[in-house]
């Protein structure tokens, strides 16, 4: 092989990672995405518009322990002090069953909750972030199946479990998005 083809082959080789290097590509989500003044963040209770109690309370303090885990935000519940704002509304909550038992009673329900939520720059008095429908879903076996039938109202009184791992994984993907605008 000559020099000159071996060089060639060199070249052509990493053709491929200049090409990709200066395109411009990057992961989103890389990052502070939030104003560096922006280090106290207020997380009031969320409104509930369903007729189940308490999730309201779950998903607020979520968010505000996911915030916190973070380690650089101050987490408050009021605006006085505060930098950020996120506000947040339970708009929905449903369960239907996803898998039946040999004489077609559930024996394991899928829950799904509709959350709209938004992060607003106190300082500039904008909104740096909005979803209006976040969705989240989780599925769990019945303890004894075919008690539910669907009822909303029932499951909460039995499994309250899947809406801590609701919340969690809520939390988890709100504050990312905020942090990070994804």
């Amino acid at each position: 092989m000559t020099a000159l083809s071996l060089t060639r082959r060199r070249c052509l080789a990493l053709l491929p990672s200049l090409v990709a290097g200066g395109c411009g590509y990057t992961l989103a989500g890389r990052g502070q995405y939030l104003p560096s003044y922006i280090t106290a963040i207020s997380v009031p209770p969320f409104a509930n518009t369903t007729p189940i109690p308490l999730i309201d309370q779950i998903f607020t303090n979520k968010v505000r322990t996911e915030f916190q885990n973070r380690g650089q935000y101050r987490v408050v519940t009021g605006e006085t002090g505060a930098d950020g704002l996120v506000k947040g509304t339970i708009t929905g909550l449903s369960t239907a069953p996803v898998a039946f038992t040999a004489s077609q009673l559930a024996r394991r329900l899928r829950i799904s909750v509709i959350l709209a939520v938004s992060f607003e720059d106190l300082r500039q008095k904008k909104v740096l972030w909005e979803n209006p429908a976040l969705s989240f879903a989780d599925e769990y076996e019945l303890a004894s199946p075919g008690s539910l039938g669907g009822d909303a109202g029932a499951f909460i009184g039995q499994e309250t479990a899947v809406l801590d791992r609701l919340g969690d994984d809520f939390a988890r993907n709100v504050v990312t998005a905020i942090l990070e605008a994804f």
